[in-house]
């Protein structure tokens, strides 16, 4: 399928449809980027992004940059046509002003201007004009050089000329606006995530990071280059690079169906999780859609159909559910909508019915033509998928026994919760302490109205390496499902979670300022995206910050979370004299009493919690099977890197 412009038509201003203003965006910026936290943040730089994608989906582009400043703005350049800067005949002044000013105008409401578009609400570069403090863009086109200053979305002067070129293209630099973002630092780590899914969701174009605020050992920048010329099977290769696969190839397709292109790649590994990633015009669709409907529908369908025509079923004396066939699958599906239809603004779930018949199509010819010339290794997959339809009517008398209310006696609450007497789960939170030392000193501090503590014993069940029913074994996993008070398994889904019934609407992990409480931390945050992720979907998973260090001098006492917090802590207090200033480093929690760890990590008017995200599902993915796969080095080693001990937000 080819996006260029038809043949004779040509892209200026006349492209450019305006459909309303831009008042809105600084009043509720949320409702556009989502929060104006780290997600809202870094949404930023992705709605820039995403329009030099959009041009090299159209063809035009085929280099995309991104540099974080040393001031922390952001500098975005891509080979593209540049945006036009002729005067636009509605609005009367330049179409580069009317893009950059005008919320719901641009290119993309022009069908011949762009088949395929991630940006089709057109709010992306307008919103994040809005909502930095500066913004200037240079646009290379027609011989000439063009550029434009704005201050939180209002043009310092107009469109002007100043200078000749022999490129094209267009570069945005921006400052957010730090009395809307409540954080305003770039992580490098994840903008490079998103530019690496990029490269892997366009094949054959160019992205590149670079981070001029640090540099490496040889005294170079920070900086990556992502390129991919395979696609999706090259992602699916990433995503599953710590897990070992029991194929020997990716299964791949690449065309069009019913006139909408798709492009699936999938792979199973020994593994009990199902990872199956989502993408309509490179936007994650973390809530699924049709795409996925027609995914797993042809998956199930058609798999099924060669198990039961093979013979390889007549022994087994159960029933085969769809999720039998999607456990130990790593998957993308990736597919361009002209007209997408998303429900909500936040584009994460689709709705077009038509693409639900060509992915359907597309996957059940993959997959016969995969299984008719693999035919060892389709005997594989169904060995896989007899072992998990075992695994799972293990899991299900488990998980009964999980729910089951008479299992313990009263309420089937478990005896080491500590619980709180508020039943409103909006205003009650709930504390999963590591070990019964620190479990005591949290209930002696806690305020008993709102806050409930359970001591976890040790280090939880790994549930990356766990089949289904061992999980719902484990004692300490019984203990907090039974508290939290969610169920699991429906008729129609024996993997849906029940969150109606979530007893509280803050879980807090409260674990040591060490790498040991690092990694009990990590094993949970494993568990609830494996087992819990609704909760973490719905901003309900925090992590607790209890301070490193105990400064003494006298009577003043100061309490700070991190070495350089604590080195300007001792300056202060020092004042400038030669005095001794006492310092008590925290190993554990059980080393405070239960006053001081309500002061610095309970007290809501003085805690930091920190809220559990997820910013990317595939690369959270890929992480959390890194960290807790079979390989120990890489996870000691990510942890030492990442944790900064009780920093560990995911």
């Amino acid at each position: 399928m080819s996006d260029k412009l038809e043949e004779g038509q040509d892209y200026g201003a006349s492209n450019i449809q305006v459909l309303e203003g831009l008042e809105a965006v600084r009043k509720r910026p949320a409702m556009y980027i989502g929060d104006v936290g780290q997600k809202g943040l870094h949404h930023l730089v992705y709605e820039v992004v995403d329009n030099s994608i959009d041009e090299a989906l159209a063809g035009h582009c085929s280099h995309i940059e991104v540099f974080i400043n040393e001031n922390n703005s952001i500098t975005v350049t891509d080979n593209g046509r540049g945006i036009p800067t002729d005067i636009h005949e509605q609005e009367q002044r330049s179409a580069l002003e009317v893009v950059m000013t005008v919320l719901h105008a641009g290119g993309k409401f022009d069908k011949g201007s762009y088949k395929v578009s991630g940006g089709l609400h057109g709010v992306g570069v307008s919103c994040v004009n809005a909502l930095s403090t500066d913004l200037r863009v240079e646009v290379h086109r027609g011989g000439k050089v063009f550029e434009q200053e704005y201050k939180i979305g209002v043009p310092q002067y107009d469109v002007r000329e100043i200078g000749t070129s022999d490129k094209t293209g267009t570069e945005v630099t921006f400052m957010p606006d730090n009395t809307i973002f409540v954080e305003s630092v770039y992580h490098y780590d994840i903008v490079a995530a998103r530019l690496r899914e990029l490269s892997f969701l366009n094949k054959g174009i160019h992205l590149k990071i670079t981070d001029l605020r640090r540099k490496d050992d040889e005294g170079n920048h920070v900086c990556e280059d992502f390129h991919s010329e395979v696609g999706l099977k090259e992602f699916v290769q990433f995503l599953d690079s710590t897990r070992d696969s029991i194929l020997d190839s990716v299964i791949y397709f690449d065309g069009e169906k019913n006139e909408v292109p798709v492009e699936v790649a999938m792979v199973y590994n020994n593994s009990y999780t199902e990872n199956v990633h989502s993408y309509v015009n490179n936007i994650n669709t973390h809530e699924g859609g049709t795409h996925l409907a027609g995914f797993r529908r042809a998956l199930t369908r058609t798999l099924k159909k060669y198990a039961d025509e093979s013979g390889l079923l007549k022994k087994v004396k159960f029933e085969i559910s769809g999720d039998d066939f999607r456990e130990g699958l790593t998957a993308v599906i990736s597919v361009k909508v002209m007209e997408p239809q998303f429900e909500g603004q936040t584009k994460t779930k689709l709705g077009n019915k038509e693409v639900t018949g060509a992915v359907d199509k597309a996957v059940g010819e993959m997959l016969n033509n995969y299984l008719e010339e693999n035919p060892k290794q389709a005997q594989t997959i169904v060995q896989k998928v007899i072992l998990a339809a075992t695994a799972r009517n293990a899991a299900r008398k488990a998980r009964e026994l999980v729910q089951r209310k008479n299992v313990l006696s009263g309420s089937g609450l478990p005896g080491k919760l500590s619980d709180c007497s508020e039943r409103d789960p909006a205003k009650s939170e709930i504390y999963l302490v590591e070990g019964d030392s620190a479990g005591g000193t949290a209930k002696q501090g806690r305020d008993r109205h709102f806050q409930a503590i359970l001591p976890l014993r040790g280090k939880i069940l790994n549930v990356e390496k766990a089949m289904q029913h061992k999980v719902f074994e484990n004692e300490e996993i019984k203990n907090m499902y039974k508290a939290l008070g969610v169920s699991v398994g429906t008729e129609e889904d024996e993997r849906a979670l029940n969150i109606e019934k979530l007893r509280y609407h803050k879980v807090v992990v409260m674990t040591d300022a060490d790498i040991d409480g690092s990694h009990i931390a990590t094993l949970l945050l494993t568990f609830f995206f494996r087992y819990l992720k609704p909760l973490i979907e719905n901003g309900y998973i925090y992590i607790a910050t209890p301070p490193l260090y105990l400064l003494k001098r006298g009577k003043d006492h100061r309490y700070c979370w991190d070495d350089k917090e604590r080195d300007e802590l001792i300056i202060d207090m020092k004042a400038g004299k030669d005095v001794n200033v006492a310092i008590q480093r925290y190993k554990g929690l059980g080393e405070m009493n239960a006053i001081q760890l309500w002061d610095t990590t309970m007290n809501p008017d003085f805690r930091t919690l920190k809220r559990v995200t997820i910013d990317s599902a595939a690369e959270a993915d890929r992480v959390f099977s890194m960290l807790m796969g079979d390989d120990v080095p890489p996870r000691r080693a990510f942890i030492e890197a990442n944790a900064k001990y009780a920093n560990i937000d995911a």
